[in-house]
């Protein structure tokens, strides 16, 4: 008896294999479902992608109704509402009071961090392609009506949305992890990023500042085809401000943050 105790305890005892990052990654995309908030928002940003074709077939002359027209105008919801849904996953394990039992079962938060970051980017992939689908089936329908149809789109174009998408997720993720708290996160990146906007757009001593890292402004340049490697260079300046500064820091304070 003694024998099989002191065997059990052994194998209990033995090197324990670290859950795999594809199944935390899997898990990080469920979470961002489970809440109603998260729910809801997900529901609001495919209804309101749906809507822009709505928009454009109903108001649009039959000459805009392409596909590139109705992508560009899909991906806009998008822009604006997955940084928030970022930021929830983000802070969620926090307000939700699940870091507790989080990091019990993953005590390297920082693979917990990496996965909500991929989970993040798979979420923009995602709402990238239900955009393309939209936009061809809002084009069909378009034809049908009398619209133009066309099918001619920048190949930039498409992979630009995707980085834009990324790019906007991971900077509300960066804010989410660096202030641990819903709505100051949300608040904090909708005033900051704007207030710099207008102070780089009426302070002339600040123009050629604003003018590399003013996200909204070098942001914009994704929805155009063709960016120059000027324009891609302010972008990566104002996104490693805006992005990889809050990310870096958010993961040191989600790893060193007391868990209560």
């Amino acid at each position: 008896m003694t024998a099989v105790a002191t065997a059990g305890v052994r194998q209990l005892s033995g090197p324990v294999k670290p859950v795999p990052m594809t199944r935390l990654t899997v898990v990080e995309l469920r979470k961002l479902g489970d809440t109603r908030a998260g729910l809801w928002l997900l529901i609001v940003i495919g209804l309101a992608t749906a809507g822009t074709s709505a928009v454009i077939l109903g108001w649009a002359p039959g000459n805009e109704q392409t596909f590139s027209n109705f992508f560009e105008f899909g991906l806009v919801p998008g822009f604006f509402l997955l940084p928030v849904l970022g930021i929830l996953s983000m802070t969620s394990e926090w307000s939700q009071r699940t870091a507790v039992t989080t990091f019990a079962l993953v005590p390297a938060r920082g693979r917990v961090f990496v996965a909500k970051i991929l989970a993040g980017c798979l979420v923009a992939l995602a709402s990238v392609l239900a955009t393309a689908a939209l936009s061809a089936a809002a084009n069909l329908l378009g034809m049908a009506l009398g619209g133009d149809g066309g099918w001619r789109a920048d190949g930039s174009l498409l992979w630009q949305g995707l980085l834009g998408q990324v790019i906007f997720v991971l900077m509300g993720m960066g804010f989410g992890a660096l202030l641990l708290n819903s709505p100051l996160a949300i608040v904090t990146y909708a005033a900051l990023p704007t207030l710099w906007s207008v102070l780089g757009e009426t302070i002339t001593a600040l123009k050629t500042a604003a003018g590399w890292l003013d996200l909204n402004a070098t942001g914009n340049q994704l929805t155009e085809p063709s960016m120059t490697s000027g324009e891609y260079a302010r972008l990566g300046v104002s996104a490693a401000v805006w992005v990889l500064l809050p990310l870096l820091a958010g993961a040191w304070r989600t790893t060193r943050r007391e868990v209560s």
